[in-house]
């Protein structure tokens, strides 16, 4: 068999493993440690384990007390609902024409930089906030700025020590201008006299140095909803994540490459290569772990839409929308349709 024939969905999803905590913005959650700690029961269907354990008793120096198991696993099933696909044919000549720049190697490591990791980003966080708010979780809304931006992380922290999440390995995410805030904070609070500002400043300026903050997340992969029909799109009723602090021990990012193939040019493909792929993935807070999770949000963008009277041309291309339900949604109109007004964003 040759490779353009094999299914080598195992090597290709090892391989872009070893890139995640690299070539993604929220990499501590793609690798963290609990994608060890379920086992796959279907190709979209994992189990995570539950331990459970009773506490001690008072010692008897002379009788033996009954001997039991004195803990209890349980399994949980967790359905992976993100099932993505894509595929390109590459015609031959293409290849020749570009000096090889053209090949699929090529074609997939752009595809996976500029097209495939944004949008895990994407799904990942508005999941995650999706998932938190179920779970009865609400955001903060906090106007940030520069004089309250560290009394915000500071309560985020507290609140998460009060739930006893563990305070080593906590991940701050934030927007580029959240960040920004961050460092003028510190910047201001560390030149003032502490003896003077209060205990709230003090263990601000303190417990910021004590959590890991990646490279700022672009504000259009920090929304709470996306539409995820061709690719990523922040929604238009999305929310803006200003900032994200979270336990990665809190949360499970399993994901299966069922297929990833390229079949050599057939009669069938008409003369050109032919590549697929074919995954499922998901993000879950596991069970009683929404504590270790906190978000400060605010309004999204705030759209204005204008009606096309005399519409021409192709409207999905155009990129116009319906009014549908009292919300704006992206027209799939491929041709006007007679009597239908179409919406231009502003």
């Amino acid at each position: 068999m040759s490779l353009g024939e094999m299914n080598y969905a195992a090597e290709y999803q090892a391989a872009l493993s070893q890139q995640f905590p690299y070539a993604l913005y929220f990499g501590a959650l793609f690798a963290t440690p609990n994608n060890d700690r379920y086992r796959w029961i279907k190709s979209n269907v994992i189990e995570i384990p539950t331990i459970a354990a009773t506490g001690r008793v008072d010692g008897d120096r002379d009788t033996i007390g009954a001997r039991k198991r004195n803990y209890a696993i349980s399994w949980t099933p967790l359905v992976l609902n993100n099932h993505r696909t894509w595929k390109t044919l590459v015609h031959p000549r293409d290849i020749d024409e570009t000096n090889q720049a053209a090949s699929i190697a090529n074609i997939t490591r752009v595809y996976n930089e500029e097209q495939k990791f944004p949008e895990m980003n994407a799904y990942l966080v508005s999941k995650l906030f999706s998932d938190w708010e179920t779970m009865g979780k609400t955001a903060d809304t906090t106007s940030l700025t520069a004089d309250n931006v560290l009394e915000v992380f500071d309560r985020f922290m507290q609140n998460m020590d009060d739930k006893r999440v563990p305070r080593h390995g906590r991940v701050l995410y934030v927007t580029p201008s959240v960040r920004t805030l961050i460092n003028n904070a510190k910047q201001i609070y560390r030149h003032m006299d502490l003896k003077t500002t209060s205990s709230a400043i003090r263990r601000g300026i303190t417990a910021i140095d004590e959590v890991s903050i990646p490279a700022s997340v672009p504000s259009d992969m920090m929304r709470t909803l996306y539409d995820f029909t061709e690719g990523w799109t922040p929604d238009d009723n999305a929310k803006q994540i200003n900032m994200l602090l979270v336990y990665p021990q809190a949360v499970i990012t399993p994901i299966s490459y069922e297929f990833a193939r390229l079949d050599p040019p057939s009669a069938g493909s008409e003369g050109k290569f032919e590549y697929f792929e074919e995954s499922f993935e998901d993000v879950f807070i596991l069970p009683n772990q929404a504590d270790a999770v906190a978000f400060n949000v605010s309004s999204g963008t705030a759209y204005t839409y204008t009606a096309v009277t005399s519409p021409s041309g192709n409207p999905k291309e155009q990129g116009w929308y319906e009014l549908t339900d009292s919300s704006y949604a992206p027209t799939n109109d491929t041709s006007v349709q007679s009597g239908k007004t179409y919406y231009t964003k502003n």
